[in-house]
């Protein structure tokens, strides 16, 4: 009898781990097209790279192209436009850095909202601009913040201001209105995040915390923030691997004459060398440098992580 038991529970243990293998086969084949597309499209453009060797002119066989080996890498570093385009980048990368404990802070303010029609109202609001194109963005900014936009008209019924004042083209405060607009534009996008860790914190703390007679304020500082702190560190520290990654669509429908200098920044200076000016190698060289450095800041910041932390982000 004991046998037959045992054999039985040998046939069922069997036939799960057949049913979990079945199960884990059907799930990787549901993955292998995004797989396929992120190889694509990330990672067999590499091959490309290859032009920053050579001195490449379109229509010309790489065969036929004469070999320039370093020379690229060479005139990068003594490129003058390097040096704006790069603190042009760090400069908006650090800002952006500098904001990020916002959507955090946002994500708990909506997380103590206790009516649930207006929680979902605030969220739907805050997030919809992250769908908004910056093409639509920007036509938004241009007829508000314009010499004749909406803003400076009010103002000038109001008898508020003198001349008005061109927010879009003003050079000195570039960098704090793009920032703003990015703020505005991601903040709901990146409180999702930040909302998924707030649920899932035991709702038995915060029924201790009651107990012992702790109020909202006292509930969020010792048992909401270090609970999502984590999250943050994860999210700031692959901000940091992106310093170099300030964004392009942005930049390339705000840019103008007056502030084209102060918001070139490298991933619009790559484009504009490649297909604007049609320097080829040269672009892929500048583009190659950039990787290059995400990448070790990106395992940079997973040592740190790992030994501050004892945790990796990778």
């Amino acid at each position: 009898m004991e046998t037959t038991t045992a054999s039985q529970a040998g046939k069922k243990r069997r036939f799960k781990s057949s049913h979990r293998r079945k199960d884990g086969y059907k799930l990787l084949l549901a993955a292998l097209p995004f797989v396929l597309i992120a190889f694509a499209f990330s990672y067999v453009p590499l091959f490309g790279w290859i032009y920053a060797f050579f001195d490449y002119h379109p229509g010309i066989p790489l065969s036929k192209t004469p070999f320039s080996g370093l020379d690229r890498f060479r005139e990068m570093f003594s490129d003058p436009r390097m040096g704006p385009v790069l603190m042009n980048t760090l400069a908006l990368s650090f800002l952006s850095i500098l904001t990020a404990p916002i959507p955090m802070l946002f994500a708990i303010m909506v997380s103590e909202v206790r009516s649930g029609w207006f929680k979902r109202l605030v969220q739907t609001v805050s997030t919809l601009p992250h769908y908004i194109s910056w093409i639509i963005v920007y036509a938004l900014a241009f007829s508000m913040f314009s010499t004749e936009g909406a803003v400076n008209a009010f103002l000038m019924k109001l008898g508020l201001g003198g001349a008005p004042v061109d927010v879009l083209g003003n050079y000195e405060r570039v960098w704090t209105v793009q920032t703003l607009l990015l703020l505005w534009k991601s903040v709901g996008w990146s409180a999702i995040i930040y909302l998924a860790a707030i649920v899932s914190i035991d709702s038995e703390q915060y029924d201790a915390a009651k107990v012992d007679g702790a109020g909202r304020r006292r509930t969020i500082w010792h048992i909401t923030l270090p609970s999502i702190m984590p999250t943050f560190i994860v999210l700031l520290l692959l901000s940091i691997s992106n310093l170099l990654s300030a964004g392009f669509e942005q930049y390339l429908v705000f840019s103008n004459v007056m502030v084209a200098d102060r918001i070139e920044v490298l991933d619009l200076y790559v484009y504009r060398l490649g297909l604007v000016t049609g320097d080829y190698s040269y672009s892929t060289a500048v583009g190659m440098f950039k990787s290059i450095i995400s990448i070790v800041l990106l395992f940079t910041v997973n040592l740190l992580s790992k030994k501050f932390r004892g945790q990796g982000i990778v």
